[in-house]
């Protein structure tokens, strides 16, 4: 009998993967608040998830100190944090799995208390995220300079940490996505104005890490959708997106791959469905573009297991969990044995403590 399409192998660049049921990035603050070294049940917690031959996407992890702005992130720009996420990398490929570290840089949303400067795209673009108006200043053309070379350095970082690869989070209103999205990005140089202005930046990413490490252990991450972070606004997202996708696969067709987060999400958060369903959004555009490329798609956000195997019959891309996957550390084996699902706890997703982090049972069978 044919397994699902979920449970069928593909290639992902440099990925030969068993199975399509993929670990989403999740931010889960159990980093060291001084140094962002990840916590120390935090391999244990990686290596839970893991399985033969399936994906797994870290937390959101800092290129630089100055990128930051979120208590308890970790980062991957120091000797020690490499040292603690090589522990987690070795367990993770001690069981067959794969990973990769997702390189995060806060831009406007970074907390004011956390980092000397609040680095923003557009200086008359402000985002207060916080209680308090957040003071930030605009990245010159040096400064542009510097955060791209924060990209390729944490991606060489990444990969002396074991990691098999690197996503790029270009979403939800980080600094890449504030670069694409004209509601954050209405500077008049190189870098803004145009849609092909407002992609020179993470194409420069894209470019500098793909050259550093190959890019076929590189993926991006994009929100076309969401609105966290003040995104989106009174924009048409694919006036934006599809150019971005096009320039990525043109840039680097040889890309691992690309993962898009579903219009019924934003951020940590769901969307109104009504409101999805009178906006029309649909990921299918983008997917096509991607898949017609011969790179691999990964989807995300609000997936079910029924919905997971009817995605992956009927679009063939990989699919990544989010909140079930952070409940059911053997999710993959849930979903293919069809067994019930730990239900998840809001209330520790971001807590500093161990509980709801690698304490999460596996499925026993009743007696």
């Amino acid at each position: 009998m044919t397994k699902p399409a979920l449970f069928q192998p593909i290639k992902a660049g440099s990925l030969a993967l068993k199975h399509r049921v993929v670990l989403a990035p999740l931010t889960r603050l159990r980093a060291d608040l001084d140094t962002a070294v990840p916590f120390d049940p935090s391999t244990e917690y990686y290596a839970q998830r893991a399985t033969d031959g399936g994906l797994l996407i870290t937390e959101g992890t800092l290129i630089a100190a100055e990128a930051g702005g979120m208590a308890g992130a970790p980062g991957i720009y120091s000797p020690q944090q490499i040292a603690k996420w090589k522990q987690t990398t070795d367990a993770v490929h001690k069981k067959g799995g794969r990973i990769f570290c997702q390189l995060w840089a806060f831009g406007r949303l970074a907390d004011p208390k956390l980092v000397p400067t609040v680095w923003t795209v557009d200086a008359n673009k402000p985002f207060a995220y916080f209680e308090t108006p957040t003071p930030v200043t605009e990245l010159a053309a040096a400064d542009i300079d510097r955060f791209v070379g924060y990209y390729r350095q944490a991606a060489l970082n990444a990969i002396e940490a074991g990691f098999d690869g690197i996503e790029i989070h270009g979403a939800n209103g980080y600094l890449v996505d504030q670069f694409l999205q004209p509601v954050s990005n209405g500077r008049t140089d190189e870098y803004g104005g145009s849609v092909e202005n407002r992609l020179r930046f993470p194409l420069r990413v894209l470019n500098a890490v793909s050259e550093a490490i190959g890019p076929e252990r590189v993926a991006v991450r994009a929100s076309p959708f969401g609105d966290f972070g003040g995104m989106r606004g009174d924009f048409n997202p694919l006036d934006t997106f599809i150019p971005w996708f096009k320039a990525i696969v043109a840039a680097q067709p040889k890309l691992a791959y690309v993962h898009a987060m579903a219009p019924r999400v934003s951020g940590a958060d769901d969307q109104d469905k009504s409101l999805v369903d009178k906006r029309g959004d649909s990921l299918d555009p983008l997917r096509e573009i991607v898949q017609g490329a011969g790179i691999a798609f990964i989807s995300a956000g609000g997936s079910t297991p029924a919905s997971a195997l009817a995605e992956a019959e009927k679009d063939g891309n990989l699919v990544a969990f989010g909140r079930h996957f952070l409940a059911n550390p053997d999710l993959p084996a849930r979903i293919e044995n069809g067994w019930p699902l730990n239900p998840y706890n809001r209330k520790t997703f971001y807590t500093r403590g161990a509980e709801g982090y690698a304490d999460y049972p596996f499925y026993k069978a009743p007696n």
